[in-house]
Parts: C-alpha cells; sequence; structure tokens
C-alpha cells in the first residue's frame, strides 16, 4: 500500500528554483498547488489576480489525500525518489513536471517577472523600496 504523506505548510526543505535560472518564463508553462488554510498560499492567489496571470499559471487547491498524486510526483521529479514532505505553495513546471519553488517570497517575484514579461504593470512600489 502506497503510504500517502500530507502536504502541509510551513517550515520543511525550501527548493529555491528560480524561473528564468533554468525555467523561462514561458505563459502557461507553470502550474501552483495550493491550500485553502494557508496565508501562504492566499497570498498566491491575490498576486495571481493582481498581476492578470490567472488565466495562464494554472492552480490546484489540494483537498483529499486523493488531490495529491500530482503534487507527489512533481516533488519525485524534482528529487529522485523523494520521500520527503509535500509542503505548499509549491509552483510547478508543466514542461519538465518539477517543482520550481516552495519558497513563497521567490515565486511572488517569479509571478511578477511573468506578469512584467507578459505586459502587465509592475505593482512594486516606486523607488524599488521594500515590497
Amino acid at each position: 500500500m502506497l503510504q500517502m504523506v500530507l502536504p502541509r505548510t510551513g517550515p520543511a526543505p525550501t527548493l529555491r528554483g528560480r524561473i528564468g535560472a533554468g525555467f523561462s518564463p514561458e505563459p502557461h508553462r507553470y502550474h501552483l498547488y495550493l491550500s485553502a488554510g494557508c496565508p501562504r498560499s492566499h497570498s498566491l492567489t491575490t498576486a495571481l489576480s493582481l498581476l492578470g496571470l490567472a488565466d495562464s499559471v494554472g492552480t490546484t487547491v489540494l483537498g483529499p489525500p486523493a488531490t495529491h498524486a500530482a503534487l507527489r510526483r512533481a516533488y519525485e521529479a524534482t528529487g529522485h525518489h523523494y520521500d520527503g514532505i509535500l509542503t505548499v505553495p509549491a509552483l510547478c513546471d508543466t514542461w519538465s513536471g518539477r517543482v520550481v519553488g516552495n519558497h513563497t517570497p521567490d515565486i511572488l517575484e517569479d509571478l511578477a517577472r511573468l506578469a512584467r514579461l507578459a505586459g502587465r504593470p509592475d505593482l512594486a512600489p516606486p523607488g524599488g523600496g521594500p515590497r
């Protein structure tokens, strides 16, 4: 019987791949796995909407364990025979099937980069202040 480890929100091994550094910034290439009760997931959902990327970055809000299989495959593709904890939010590359990253600040910056390349307005404060 296959043991399912439920996704968790919070500290775990951080994957810090980046769009533009090994993953090309192409529309419809990326997918976000989120959790309904996770504040980090909520901030990413809000960012997708504000940046106008809701139609070009797919999302899955994980529910029952049966919905975790695709995320498990992405983690296994990232680290051969990965048997660790699944964490959300996780940004996945649909072309390679791998997790790009699960560090929310990096994901937010990568989404902003995708939006700029798609001609969307930059939501950063003027003068390059803190985000």
